[in-house]
């Protein structure tokens, strides 16, 4: 997979001439609202011609492999298909390679050529001496190596838009996070329609997680958090409600986002932690949490204070860096999630919790900020392809930000009031994908679905292979 920035003057069909691929495929391939118009700036997702194949409305696998003259088998087996039926306009089907090998050939040669391992190729031929290799011999070219990860995804979608989503994006995901269980002082809680979305979780494989928070878009949480936090016997009443409504629902894992913790109930805070390990653990429940984006351990502010890296990385299974929010919806135009501030979170995470506890954030939505910014003032938060469509609406030309490594845009609305919009594009995604890999991290976390995004999940799936747990 490519990715190219629009110049001026190229249109779909230039690019479609340049890189040998149909114009339809780099159109739906990037659901482009208009196919005739591109934006300067405009990040573009180009497939591998003969290598990659973008299904288009209306196709099915027996015709795709039919296209490639091979049999839906081994198409299905190259891409991992749970479902081969189940295929979606956009999706990036990897088309099986092979190679005749020729007089004077090796097997490296062969490997550097397709960008792959003589291991690898090995393995898919069962070649039991990789050195031993003829003229006319046909070989299977495999897909490059990739690093398998864990993939969570938090949602507030419940009912059938809930389940559309997770069955659309299932081979993406390794965890769902239904958002979430409200604590109460007096260790009780107020719940959430989550039965369909977890019944479908469980039917694709992914591992569904119970999110426990002590806050409201309206209330900050504190209070509530300290009369459960400094009472062990509401903690002993709230943990008793976690354990059967994880039995009830089916839910295998717990996630705590405890936000906005009183400086001084951090050890409340850190003995809640052990207990509710010590009490989920044996059921066979993992346990998690969510931490705001820390880069120092006396960092100050309500956010942070309470919040100790070094704790939950020693008590719990895992733990999600909220990496995102620097753009705030109340505070100044900025990128939301800018790759300097997440690199800084991770030089210091990874000092104090193990590398492999460690679920980076990343955010699925854009945001546009009214100009001048008037402190207090929300921005509107919608979706990467929203954000795209305005910009096709008003013609702008798309900047990119090198220091956060983040794209943004003006535009004057219809009143001829300024606006700043600050999104993610295939640039800025594959940045953070890098840095997974970079620090050798477990995952990535998602925040959250119901923003449509395809770069992000195209982009994803041409990195890593994404791990599964089979469901008890």
């Amino acid at each position: 997979m490519q990715i190219h920035v629009v110049q001026r003057g190229e249109t779909l069909w230039l690019l479609s001439q340049r890189f040998g691929v149909e114009a339809n495929q780099i159109a739906v391939l990037n659901q482009l609202p208009e196919f005739n118009i591109l934006l300067v700036g405009q990040a573009l997702l180009i497939p591998e011609p003969d290598r990659e194949y973008v299904v288009q409305p209306g196709e099915n696998l027996f015709v795709i492999a039919r296209r490639y003259a091979i049999s839906t088998g081994e198409l299905a087996e190259a891409n991992q298909l749970t479902n081969p039926a189940l295929l979606y306009p956009g999706q990036v089907l990897t088309i099986p390679v092979t190679h005749v090998v020729r007089p004077g050939e090796t097997i490296w040669l062969i490997a550097r050529k397709y960008r792959t391992t003589v291991q690898a190729i090995a393995r898919a031929n069962q070649l039991l001496d990789p050195a031993l290799l003829y003229p006319g011999i046909v070989l299977k070219i495999p897909d490059k190596p990739k690093p398998t990860i864990e993939v969570n995804a938090f949602t507030s979608q419940f009912g059938e838009a809930g389940v559309e989503e997770i069955r659309y994006l299932n081979r993406f995901l390794t965890y769902i996070s239904p958002f979430a269980y409200r604590i109460q002082s007096d260790g009780s809680l107020e719940s959430i329609q989550d039965t369909a979305v977890i019944g479908a979780a469980v039917s694709n494989q992914i591992v569904p997680v119970m999110t426990l928070a002590n806050f409201t878009a309206e209330e900050f949480g504190s209070d509530v958090a300290h009369d459960v936090l400094s009472s062990p016997e509401r903690q002993n009443r709230l943990l008793a409600n976690i354990v059967e409504t994880m039995r009830a629902k089916g839910y295998r894992g717990l996630n705590i986002d405890f936000e906005n913790v009183l400086p001084s109930d951090r050890q409340f805070y850190n003995q809640f932690l052990q207990r509710t390990a010590d009490r989920l653990h044996p059921e066979g429940f993992f346990v998690s949490s969510s931490l705001p984006p820390k880069v120092t351990g006396e960092q100050k502010g309500l956010l942070y204070e309470a919040q100790d890296y070094s704790v939950h990385g020693k008590i719990l299974d895992f733990v999600v860096l909220m990496t995102y929010e620097w753009g705030y919806r109340l505070g100044p135009p900025q990128a939301i999630s800018p790759i300097d501030q997440i690199r800084a979170v991770l030089d210091y995470a990874t000092t104090v919790i193990p590398k492999e506890k460690i679920l980076m954030g990343i955010e699925l939505y854009a945001r546009d900020w009214l100009l001048p910014h008037v402190r207090g003032r929300e921005a509107k938060t919608f979706s990467m392809q929203q954000a795209i469509r305005l910009a096709v609406q008003h013609r702008v030309e798309i900047q990119y930000d090198p220091r956060s490594q983040s794209p943004l845009y003006r535009y004057t609305d219809e009143q001829g009031r300024p606006h700043e919009v600050w999104f993610e594009d295939a640039r800025s995604v594959l940045a953070k994908l890098n840095l997974v890999q970079e620090y050798n991290l477990r995952g990535i976390s998602y925040w959250e679905l119901g923003f449509p995004f395809p770069q992000n999940w195209v982009l994803l799936n041409d990195h890593f292979r994404i791990r599964k747990y089979r469901q008890a």
